[in-house]
Parts: structure tokens; sequence; C-alpha cells
């Protein structure tokens, strides 16, 4: 072979080495960008770098004048569980609650008062409203806070439940339960983003942004009854309800079963993805563990929703009592 053809075939080969190998490289950087999905789009936040309330930003003034409008009755609905021994809690969570010996006030009118010493995951049990600092992806929570920056022991420096504030705001109830016509969504039922169209449409209703939205599977009615199913798995939300929930830029979504999503998801290699979309990605939070039937008896489906978390510095969550006023 002539030289300058072998040459030839070098240059060749060398170039082909190299779109190869270039290639690869692109393959590579896909790769990688895939394991980690979305972190260019889910922060910075769109209300800044350095925010730390998420979709609590949408509960501007006119959002709660809104919620005024909506009361035509005056009725009050009590959306939070009694805290008392034996209610149902996730993994190894606890609660008790404990009355000192009485305390007398030294005086002639013989005052005397009691106090109490709670224990617990105060943030996480019963009726609990999760704050953005609770779930995240890997390290990463909202606004791509990294939990080694922020999650210390003694309380989170960022993104603690002090910071969302009180909230007044529209309410809606979406009933999956009687748009399917049953009493009780089956365990593991995965609420899809048709369920939530075809409910709202049945109630005549739409979302708009700045709402908290609440959905009743039925499950609740376990509550305190049979605690061990209620326990073992839920219906609820999948991930592309979440997404219709989120383009629709609610600021709170809530059910009356204990994770809000559907339990355990239908993907096995999935664990609680609706909880990442919404508390991590998009700011919003999460209501679980709330007595939504008196709504549901009542098709209750729009009213004020009030509810203010306890002002718990560097808490994940808070415990409450939120009301419904239709």
């Amino acid at each position: 072979m002539p030289k300058r053809w072998m040459l030839l075939l070098d240059l060749k080969t060398r170039r082909g080495i190299f779109i190869v190998s270039s290639c690869a490289i692109l393959l590579v950087v896909i790769a990688c960008c895939s394991t980690l999905p979305g972190q260019s789009r889910w922060y910075p936040s769109r209300w800044g770098a350095d925010d730390q309330r998420g979709a609590a930003n949408r509960l501007t003034p006119a959002k709660v004048l809104e919620a005024r409008e909506v009361i035509k009755q005056g009725r009050i609905y009590q959306l939070g569980r009694v805290y008392e021994p034996g209610m149902p809690m996730f993994g190894t969570r606890h609660y008790s609650l404990r009355i000192p010996q009485a305390f007398a006030i030294p005086g002639s009118n013989h005052a005397i008062y009691h106090d109490e010493v709670i224990s617990g995951e105060l943030g996480q049990i019963g009726t609990q409203f999760d704050g953005l600092g609770h779930m995240g992806i890997g390290d990463l929570f909202y606004n791509g806070n990294n939990r080694a920056d922020f999650a210390k022991p003694e309380g989170l420096v960022k993104l603690g439940i002090e910071n969302v504030g009180p909230i007044m705001t529209r309410g809606i109830l979406i009933d999956v339960a009687a748009y399917k016509g049953v009493a009780q969504l089956e365990p593991n039922y995965e609420i899809t983003a048709a369920d939530l169209q075809g409910s709202l449409k049945r109630e005549n209703l739409d979302i708009r942004s700045g709402d908290v939205v609440l959905i009743h599977t039925g499950w609740g009615s376990l509550w305190m009854k049979d605690n061990t199913r209620y326990g073992q798995s839920s219906p609820g939300i999948g991930v592309d309800a979440a997404k219709f929930l989120a383009d629709k830029e609610v600021v709170v979504v809530g059910a009356d079963n204990w994770g809000v999503e559907v339990n355990p998801n239908p993907k096995p290699d999935l664990a609680a993805p609706v909880h990442q979309l919404l508390i991590a990605q998009n700011g919003i939070y999460l209501h679980e563990n709330l007595n939504t039937e008196e709504l549901a008896r009542d098709n209750a489906y729009e009213f004020a929703y009030i509810f203010s978390p306890l002002r718990l510095k560097g808490a994940t969550g808070s415990p409450g009592n939120p009301i419904a006023v239709r």
C-alpha cells in the first residue's frame, strides 16, 4: 500500500475515533443528566433562590378576600383528627401525653393548675402539615437547598415550618370516592388526573391559582377503627395527578389518608414520588390525615380553608386543626 494511502487511512481512522469518542462523551453527559431529573428546572424557584415559603407566596390579599366570598352559611368543619394514644402513626413515630402532679399557687384562694408533657414527632403525627424541609430528592430539598447545609440536630436552619405563615384561601373538596360511586376507594388505587378532572366536572368546580385542594378517598373512615388496615396501604394521587395539581398552581394538597399519595406506589422502585414532586420541586405543602367525611357528606365542595401552622422554629411540619368555613 502506498505510504500516502496509509497516511490517509490513519487520518480517517483517527477522525473516526474522535467522532466515536465525542459521541460517547455526549451519551455519558445525557445519561448523567437523566439521573438527576429536572434539577436545572426545579431550582432556583420562581420566587427566587433565597425563598423559603414556596407556594405560600400565592396567598395574596386578593386571594384571602376570595376565600371570604365563598362563605355563605357560616358553617365550620373541623378537619383535624384528635391527638390521642393509639392513633395511626407512620413507622416508629410515637406520641404520649402526661399530666404532672398538680401545682398549687400560694394564696388564700387555693389556686391550683395542671400542665402537660408531650413527647412525639410533633410535626409528623396525627393531622400533619408537611413543610418544605420534610422531603427531598437525594440530598436536595426545595430551592436546591442541600440538607448538609441546613439540617441540624437542633432544627432546620432553612425551610423551617415557621416560614409558612397563616393560610386563608379558597378551598375545594374533590370527592373521588363519590365520582367512582363508592364509599371508599380500593387499597392502592392510584387517583389519576382524569379522576380529578371527572370529579371536578361532577361538582361543577374549577381549580384556581392559590387554592387548597382536599381529596376525599373514604380511607379516613378507618381511623381509630382499623388502624392496621389504615396504615398498611392507601389509595391516593399518583404522579400525573400531582403534576395536574402543580400546573394549577395550588398552595396545599390534602387528603383523608396518611400520605396524600397512593401507598405503596404501583411502581415498586418508587418511594414517595408525589411528595418529591409537590414539596421539593414545586414548594406545595401537603396536609395528611384530614377528616373530610363531613365535607363529603354535606357535598361541601367549596369553602374557606383556614390554618396557621405552629411557629416551631426549625421544624419539618406542624400539628393542628385546620378548618373549612362554608
